[in-house]
């Protein structure tokens, strides 16, 4: 069975239609770019509601408790076989003060010394345009369907 995530994006009009990325911490991730960014999301257990865990995960990743209605965009699947269900907020978040929760592993590998990281190294807002090839391209229609339903650029 395939592992099973949960998100939020958050979005805002501006000029244009502009989204909230995330970018994945610790080491593997450093020097990764274009299509490293993600949606704030995470895992949830089978028979957990997708909505709670997305507005958990939101938290975890941002620091930021979300209280607001939230439009569901449905599912897409990741290259590696991981289920995406996400959903759409319309907000202001201040990226500066984006908090995350962290992680630990061990690193350098085979070292026997473990090091903390965060869950996610930063934030920020990109126009859709330059979100598509930021984001994880398993999401990318996450962003086709965010356009449709808040107008688009």
């Amino acid at each position: 069975m395939p592992s099973k995530s949960a998100g939020i994006i958050a979005y805002r009009k501006r000029r244009t239609l502009e989204v909230l990325l995330v970018h994945p911490g610790g080491p593997f991730w450093r020097n990764k770019d274009l299509g490293a960014w993600s949606i704030p999301k995470g895992e949830y257990a089978e028979g957990e509601d997708a909505e709670t865990a997305a507005r958990r995960e939101f938290a975890e990743e941002l620091g930021l408790e979300l209280s607001q209605p939230l439009t569901a965009l449905g599912q897409v699947k990741q290259r590696g076989g991981k289920l995406v269900t996400a959903f759409a907020a319309e907000l202001e978040v201040d990226v500066r003060s984006v908090r995350s929760n962290t992680f630990e592993m061990e690193w350098p590998p085979r070292s026997g010394k473990r090091q903390v990281f965060p869950e996610v190294d930063r934030a920020d807002w990109f126009t859709l345009e330059v979100a598509r090839d930021k984001i994880n391209a398993g999401q990318r229609p996450l962003l086709d369907r965010l356009e449709q339903l808040a107008g688009g650029e």
